[in-house]
Parts: structure tokens; C-alpha cells; sequence
């Protein structure tokens, strides 16, 4: 399966809850911060719920 980089790339201040647990979700914690994640429904779901705060790539 492919991977995804995904970067925090705004703040969580004056976000509502639901996003910012769906964003410690994923593993970012503050600006800046990247992960690395297999692309699963799941994954997908979570970026689609906060594309304004990240940052995405697919990685080889």
C-alpha cells in the first residue's frame, strides 16, 4: 500500500474540538510536525475531516 506524509501545517487555536482530536489523532501535535501513515479509508477519512490544517504527500 502507499504511504502518506502528512504535516501539520496550522495551528489548532480556534479550532473546534472534534478537529483538533482528529488531528492528535493522526499524531500531530504542533505546527511542523510530519507523520507517516499507510493510506487505509481510515487515514483518508481523518485528512478529509481537516484539509485545512494540513499538509499532504504521497510518499514511494
Amino acid at each position: 500500500m502507499a504511504e502518506l506524509k502528512i504535516t501539520l501545517s496550522r495551528s489548532f487555536i480556534g479550532r473546534p474540538q472534534d478537529q483538533i482530536k482528529t488531528a492528535k489523532a493522526l499524531g500531530l501535535t504542533r505546527v511542523g510536525r510530519t507523520v507517516v501513515k499507510t493510506k487505509t479509508p481510515a487515514i483518508e477519512g481523518m485528512i478529509n475531516k481537516i484539509p485545512h490544517l494540513l499538509t499532504v504527500e504521497e510518499v514511494k
